[in-house]
C-alpha cells in the first residue's frame, strides 16, 4: 500500500511539474555585434539585465528567460520562444552571417505568433540591408524600424541633452510608465512604411524633437500582427520597438525600464500588470558592463 501511494505521489508530482512548465514563459534575447565605446549600448549587459530582472518580478512569475549572443544553434530554443529581443547596432540578424537562413527560421516563428521586440539600435536598419522601397519584414513584424543611410528614407541619430518623453496612449505596454525627461539618443523620423503609421500600430511615447523645429515623433510603437493563417491558439502576434536607452545608464529611470519589461511580457501574450512590471532597482554594474558612465546634469 506504501508503494501504492509514493508511486501515485509522484506520478501526481511529475503532472504538476508539466502543468507548471506548460504555463512557463518563456523569453529569448537575442544579442547581435556591437562595436560602440563603454558605457553606451552595452547590448550584452542591458540584455542581462532585463533577463534578471524579469525572472525577479514581484508581481509576474513563471517567466524563464534565456540570452545568446548571435542566433541560437540551438533550434529548441526558437522552438519554445514566446517572445525574441533584440539588442545590437542594427537589427542583428542583418548583421549576422546567414541573414537568409535566419530570417527565414524567425519568419516561422513570427507566423506561429512569436512577439518580438527591438530596443535602440537593434530596431535599426541600413542600406543593403533594405529593399530600396523600403518593404522589410521587421514593418509587419514590428510595425515600424530606424532607417539610416537608406534610400528610400533617412531617419535621424542624434543625442539630446534633455529629450522629454511623453505617454501618447493607455496600452497595456504603458502601464505604471510616466512622462520622463532623458539625457539619450531617441531616433526620430522613424520609418513605419510609404503610407506612415498603419491602423494596427500604436504610438507608444513621443517626444517633440528637435529642439530647434519640434513636432511630435514616435519613439516607441507597438502592433497587432496580422498573421496570413493564426494557428487555433494565437489570432494575432505581437511586436514592439522602443528607440532607446543609448546610455547604459539610463536603465536606471524606472519609466523607461518598466516601459521595456512591460513591452516584452505584452509581446509574449501575458497580462501586463496594472502597476507594470515590479522589480528591484538594478544594480548596474552588476551585469558586467565595459563601463557604466555616471549620470552627467
Amino acid at each position: 500500500m506504501l508503494r501504492r501511494i509514493c508511486a501515485w505521489l509522484l506520478a501526481t508530482c511529475w503532472l504538476c511539474s508539466g502543468i507548471l512548465l506548460a504555463d512557463e514563459t518563456r523569453v529569448l534575447f537575442v544579442v547581435g555585434p556591437s562595436t560602440h565605446k563603454p558605457g553606451t549600448h552595452e547590448v550584452g549587459a542591458g540584455c542581462r539585465l532585463l533577463a534578471d530582472l524579469l525572472t525577479k518580478a514581484e508581481n509576474v512569475d513563471g517567466v524563464v528567460c534565456t540570452v545568446v549572443d548571435g542566433w541560437p544553434e540551438d533550434k529548441a530554443l526558437l522552438k519554445r520562444a514566446d517572445t525574441i529581443v533584440f539588442s545590437g547596432d542594427r537589427f542583428p540578424l542583418a548583421e549576422m552571417d546567414h541573414t537568409e537562413k535566419n530570417m527565414g527560421e524567425l519568419a516561422e516563428l513570427m507566423q506561429r505568433g512569436c512577439g518580438i521586440l527591438c530596443f535602440h539600435y537593434a530596431t535599426g536598419l541600413t542600406k543593403g540591408q533594405v529593399p530600396e522601397d523600403g518593404q522589410h519584414p521587421l514593418l509587419q513584424w514590428m510595425g515600424g524600424y530606424f532607417a539610416t543611410r537608406c534610400v528610400h528614407h533617412q531617419s535621424t541619430a542624434r543625442i539630446f541633452k534633455k529629450a522629454s518623453i511623453n505617454i501618447n496612449s493607455r496600452h497595456p505596454v504603458l502601464r505604471g510608465v510616466k512622462p520622463f525627461v532623458l539625457h539619450d539618443e531617441p531616433y526620430i523620423n522613424n520609418y513605419f512604411g510609404p503610407n506612415g503609421i498603419e491602423k494596427n500600430v500604436t504610438p507608444l511615447m513621443t517626444s517633440m524633437l528637435p529642439p530647434e523645429s519640434p513636432k511630435p515623433e514616435v519613439v516607441a510603437w507597438a502592433v497587432e500582427r496580422r498573421l496570413a493563417s493564426p494557428p487555433a491558439d494565437h489570432d494575432q502576434g505581437r511586436g514592439v520597438g522602443i528607440v532607446m536607452p543609448h546610455f547604459y545608464r539610463n536603465w536606471s529611470n524606472d519609466n523607461l525600464r518598466t516601459a521595456i519589461l512591460n513591452g516584452i511580457i505584452w509581446t509574449a501574450r501575458r497580462e501586463v500588470p496594472e502597476g507594470g512590471i515590479k522589480t528591484p532597482i538594478p544594480k548596474l554594474e552588476a551585469y558586467s558592463p565595459a563601463a557604466v558612465e555616471p549620470v552627467k546634469r
